[in-house]
């Protein structure tokens, strides 16, 4: 059976020719196509920290390196660190036959017991205190090649911008671009015009001291090849890789690792420029204002049973459609002609000839429907309708392979009836929502031969 956990055995092909499951898609209600995830575009809403759900501004999180200041990761597992509490006994300074007991903190992990004394940092004596962190050394030259990529990039904009408003060059641009002499513009025929030039302040693209490779390596101590490994103390890939900027090698290196920030992101379509998708604001909500996914719109085909195959032998496979519409849906099934993808088609299916008419989606009651009275309330042939239950029916279609051996795939043409109630919300005047027919290709892997 197609269920949650086997979602790939029924795929819907997307408008970019690609096939994927139902509920990975959407259907843009405005030029109604499916959309899959690789054919919209994707817009960053609201950054925030996944464990104190603090909302930062796009701005500041630039700033912060998409990092949380206040919740950090265990460097060694990864899980979120937690501030611990202990007491410290110091005398008191007042009187010094007294002691005074002190709160300190410090961070631990709950998994895998590491914390910050073992890398002898010192507590803190408030609960969100500045934890000291490692200032990178190279911090001036990236900070330098930042700024000047930023000059180049504003360099190149001007020339873009001067394309579009200079059709002809003059000898002053072509001889600080090109380095060509006034005869050599005249040989040429380049007459003068004048230029452009780009003022940002009073800055200017400097010649930064290129970077100086690494030729040659200091020979490795002698313990390397004497002495026994000590890989508890030896930190790994996956360590070294977390902080790229330090890599530390040993594991009394280690320090708590800003927590990245997670975004919640919109998804908009490309075509209409209309969102698919849209999440809400607060971080602790998971509720979605706009969220068009196929599954609440199309009709979804499922396999109910597994079914044995044989080779050029007619097989009856029995399939489920569910309608997630709230009005009565009208499905028609057809072939599709000139099928180009091979892979897809390894064996003949005879259809249902007839339309099929999938009753509405009503929570409530959708769980108390009689199978007896909805069959004869919409006349179903009980040799094409199996079952019918809510706003689901199963239904029986012919199969026969045509490969001796592998997958048995079969696709056809799914056409439904699809009220668009965006429209009728734009039409005051109307009523009802206008009723459209949607197009949709369906592949379907239904076992091995």
């Amino acid at each position: 059976m197609a269920t949650f956990a086997t979602v790939d055995l029924v795929k819907y092909l997307c408008t970019c020719e690609k096939k994927f499951p139902i509920c990975r898609l959407y259907l843009c209600k405005h030029c109604l196509k499916l959309r899959c995830i690789d054919c919209v575009q994707h817009e960053v809403d609201t950054p925030y920290c996944p464990n104190c759900l603090e909302i930062m501004p796009a701005q500041e999180a630039k700033l912060k390196k998409n990092r949380c200041s206040n919740c950090f990761d265990c460097p060694v597992c990864g899980h979120t660190l937690m501030t611990r509490a202990s007491g410290h006994i110091s005398p008191n300074p007042e009187d010094p036959n007294k002691s005074v007991t002190k709160k300190t903190y410090y961070l631990a992990c709950g998994f895998c017991r590491w914390n910050t004394r073992d890398i002898n940092m010192l507590d803190q004596t408030v609960a969100t205190g500045n934890w000291p962190m490692l200032e990178n050394p190279h911090v001036k030259r990236i900070n330098n090649l930042l700024e000047n990529y930023k000059l180049m990039a504003q360099v190149e904009k001007a020339d873009r911008e001067r394309k579009k408003y200079v059709k002809r060059r003059s000898h002053l641009y072509l001889q600080d671009k090109f380095n060509l002499s006034p005869s050599v513009m005249k040989r040429k025929g380049l007459s003068s015009f004048s230029s452009l030039s780009l003022k940002e302040g009073d800055k200017t693209i400097e010649d930064l001291e290129p970077s100086v490779p690494v030729e040659s390596f200091d020979p490795l101590p002698n313990d390397y090849y004497t002495q026994p490994a000590a890989l508890e103390k030896t930190t790994k890939l996956v360590h070294r890789l977390s902080v790229p900027e330090f890599q530390p090698e040993d594991v009394s290196k280690l320090h708590p690792i800003n927590k990245h920030l997670i975004m919640k992101k919109s998804l908009r379509c490309r075509e209409c420029e209309h969102n698919l998708s849209k999440s809400d604001f607060n971080p602790c909500s998971i509720k979605f204002k706009i969220q068009l996914t196929a599954l609440h719109w199309v009709p979804e085909v499922r396999i109910m049973t597994p079914s044995t195959f044989t080779y050029n032998k007619e097989t009856l496979v029995t399939l489920t459609m569910s309608n997630p519409s709230v009005f009565n849906t009208t499905v028609t099934l057809s072939q599709i002609e000139n099928e180009t993808d091979v892979d897809y088609c390894t064996a003949k299916v005879e259809l249902p000839k007839k339309e099929l008419v999938l009753a509405s989606r009503d929570e409530p009651s959708m769980h108390v429907y009689e199978d007896s009275s909805q069959a004869h309330e919409f006349k179903d042939d009980p040799k094409l309708i199996v079952f019918r239950k809510g706003n689901k029916i199963g239904f029986v279609v012919k199969v026969t392979p045509v490969v001796p051996q592998g997958d048995v795939k079969i696709c056809f043409l799914l056409k439904h009836e699809f009220r668009n109630t965006t429209v009728a919300a734009l039409q005051s005047e109307s009523k009802e929502p206008e009723i459209k027919w949607l197009e949709h290709k369906v592949y379907l892997c239904l076992g091995t031969i």
